[in-house]
């Protein structure tokens, strides 16, 4: 494979997949716009790791930035690219709505349009399993209708599938778009559990614990992730697969468009996370019981079929072996 692209590359998911890539003999180029949603040091940290690599470059950007975008992707040629950049947060996007127009809308605009024009042979975007919003059918598949989102974060994601689905029906561009399912581990974004929880334990503070911690989630541990990532970006999807059907129709998709689940499909109650990051940290938690909020839903549950079938692999790590090293990585990071 010839250049990467890797948006979001000192984001979460995106730094473990850019290590991944450049330890294997890839040569990437990162991108970032180092914005300040959550602790810009801990995005640094991870771009300083990236950094020691000579097959990595990294530059600052901002997916909005039509010009910025179009003169990058005139100037340099990229086989695959994968746009992990995004305002994520369901919660932030109840109160900050034009963040999520700009990054989530209007930057994967700018990417399909550079890799348009730009000959890239596949694009991998990041979607979320928050598309699934009020749909109480467990486990949620990618055949499953999508249309009743709950939260503007949301929304935005479900739009990308359908812009980046008009791309591949019109002008041929292989795209596969990703649902994640609440990624964590070493490294992780400091507003997700179990990294939320884990200083307030330590230090003895309260912790809010939404919907009186009866929320399930389908924990999925971020090598998985990334595992599954470098997978399906060597399968580009070609015209006429059946790996997606149309939501209103049961014929198979013409275009050249995949969609997947990425999932441990094993929720776990949010009450049972917490007691295992209490027993890996050595200390009980002191719970504040809340309602749920605005823009959250009561239960993720990925039904990964179709991405077994299609890279003979599915997330499997248990919630305590990927908890344990997410603790180990935060004493280590943390100098505890």
């Amino acid at each position: 494979m010839g250049t990467i692209l890797v948006t979001g590359c000192a984001g979460f998911i995106g730094f473990h997949l850019t290590k991944r890539l450049i330890e294997r003999g890839d040569p990437v180029l990162g991108l970032d716009s180092l914005n300040e949603y959550y602790d810009p040091s801990l995005k640094q940290a991870r771009l300083a790791l990236l950094m020691d690599y000579p097959s990595f470059r990294f530059v600052k950007m901002d997916l909005a930035d039509r010009a910025a975008i179009a003169h990058l992707f005139g100037e340099q040629k990229f086989d695959c690219v994968v746009n992990l950049a995004a305002q994520a947060g369901v919660r932030y996007s109840v109160t900050h709505p034009h963040t999520y127009v700009d990054s989530n809308l209007v930057g994967l605009a700018n990417v399909l349009e550079g890799c348009r024009h730009g000959g890239v042979q596949h694009l991998v975007y990041a979607s979320s399993s928050s598309v699934y919003g009020l749909n109480t059918q467990m486990p949620f598949s990618v055949h499953d209708r999508v249309d009743q989102p709950v939260s503007l974060y949301a929304a935005t994601k479900r739009a990308n599938e359908l812009m980046a689905h008009v791309y591949a029906h019109l002008f041929g561009l292989p795209c596969t778009g990703l649902r994640f399912f609440t990624v964590y581990g070493p490294w992780g974004r400091p507003d997700m559990v179990p990294f939320v929880f884990t200083r307030p334990i330590l230090d003895g503070k309260p912790i809010d614990v939404f919907n009186y911690g009866r929320m399930l989630r389908d924990f999925t541990y971020v090598d998985d992730v990334i595992e599954c990532v470098v997978r399906v970006m060597g399968k580009t999807p070609q015209p006429g697969c059946a790996a997606v059907r149309n939501v209103a129709e049961e014929s198979p998709v013409s275009a050249p468009y995949r969609i997947y689940n990425i999932g441990n499909s094993k929720p776990v109650e949010l009450k049972r996370v917490i007691e295992i990051l209490e027993a890996k940290l050595g200390k009980k938690a002191q719970m504040n019981f809340l309602p749920m909020q605005p823009g959250d839903v009561v239960a993720t549950y990925a039904d990964v079929g179709d991405l077994v079938r299609d890279i003979a692999f599915a997330p499997q790590t248990p919630i305590e072996d990927g908890i344990e090293r997410f603790v180990e990585w935060y004493r280590d990071y943390y100098r505890l």
